[in-house]
């Protein structure tokens, strides 16, 4: 995966969440949806960060990959 195809990721897990979060109320269904969008976010922009971390050293950034939500979910903003 690209660094151009995880940010078109990251757009389209953001329009997701804007419309999720427009609407007066969400059913509990709905509400996981978002808290599952909004890990998939983090997970996406930590994988970017990977990417660039490994290319700026010289490596292959291909050799990133994606963290599971639980360690993704521990890092602040």
């Amino acid at each position: 995966m690209s660094d151009s195809s995880v940010l078109s990721q990251i757009e389209t897990l953001v329009l997701q969440q804007h419309l999720m979060q427009g609407k007066e109320s969400l059913s509990e269904d709905e509400f996981l949806r978002l808290r599952r969008i909004q890990v998939e976010i983090d997970q996406c922009w930590d994988l970017l960060r990977q990417r660039r971390a490994l290319r700026s050293v010289g490596q292959d950034p291909d050799r990133a990959q994606v963290r599971p939500a639980e360690i993704v979910a521990k890092y602040r903003p």
